[in-house]
């Protein structure tokens, strides 16, 4: 449905100051802080976890060298959606200059759809990471018991806990705890604070303070000392769980963002109507592929 002058009678109405609602600022490209972007040629992309060996066994003097199996344990699938909107302005109101005075703004505010749409798509990776089962291995994002070869092993606090001094230590704590799908340890870390917004002050206490948060002893901050989250903490506005946090890892293959088409725009004029069309779209997909490269809590 194009925009026609009945929708914009007081554009036409002399004497108009100001139209608003359309250039408001917006919380841009904060899933490059949590996502590895790359670029896709097909329909959708997959990729093979691998098992790896278990350790070594003793070899008895004489007897033959043990042999061992490497084998496929999950596929995970990133399926490209494609995410479009566009406008139309009629004939007549182009004739009254309406087009001159509101291309430039619809046009931005189409802009800020799309780039909304593509936070909200990739908050939801998280937003869904305790309770919504699409991973590769048939677990969620987040879980206790994600299957490996060598029995289970988890990715979350085996207790939720709010964000607290504790609550981050013992989260640390068991990033360095975790295996490979032949139980191996992989000497993983935790890199970058992920939090909603109602955390951020918080947060903010808990990674900038030198001494320990909330206590009159001389402590040090450990975790700040340590520098054992060294690319701090980022905020994202598109979180809907207020207490719920998220501690990325440096456990590579993790949480991915692939483009299969950037945003294009184009305007074209209709013969039949005299309308004006612009339409802007891109195609991407969000997912994650070894569950190792987060680890999080729900919140108490």
């Amino acid at each position: 449905m194009a925009i026609s002058r009945g929708q914009l009678v007081k554009e036409l109405e002399p004497g108009l100051n100001a139209l608003f609602g359309l250039e408001y600022n917006n919380y841009a490209n904060e899933h490059a802080e949590i996502f590895d972007t790359e670029n896709s040629d097909r329909a959708f992309e997959e990729e093979v976890m691998l098992s790896g060996f278990a350790n070594a066994p003793i070899k008895a003097e004489g007897t033959s060298v043990s042999f061992d199996n490497a084998q496929e344990t999950f596929t995970a699938r990133y399926t490209h959606e494609t995410l479009a909107l566009a406008f139309a302005i009629t004939e007549e109101a182009i004739e009254d200059n309406l087009y001159d005075r509101l291309a430039s703004r619809y046009t931005k505010a189409l802009a800020r759809s799309m780039a909304n749409t593509k936070q909200v798509k990739a908050a939801n990776v998280l937003n869904n990471a305790f309770g919504t089962a699409n991973g590769g291995d048939g677990k969620a994002l987040c879980a206790d018991d994600h299957p490996i070869v060598a029995g289970t092993d988890r990715n979350e606090l085996s207790t939720s806990a709010d964000l607290n001094e504790t609550s981050l230590e013992q989260s640390l704590i068991d990033i360095a705890a975790l295996t490979d799908e032949r139980g191996l340890k992989i000497a993983a870390q935790g890199t970058k604070l992920i939090i909603p917004s109602a955390l951020q002050f918080t947060a903010e206490r808990l990674m900038k303070s030198a001494g320990r948060v909330g206590t009159a002893d001389n402590d040090i901050n450990a975790v700040a000392s340590k520098g054992m989250i060294p690319q701090g903490y980022t905020v994202n506005h598109y979180l809907t769980d207020t207490d719920a946090f998220f501690i990325k890892t440096d456990v590579p293959n993790g949480l991915k963002h692939f483009v299969r088409a950037p945003m294009k725009t184009a305007m074209e004029g209709d013969f039949t109507t005299g309308n004006v069309r612009y339409k802007a779209r891109e195609r991407y997909s969000f997912g994650f592929s070894d569950w190792r490269g987060i680890f999080g809590s729900p919140g108490a």
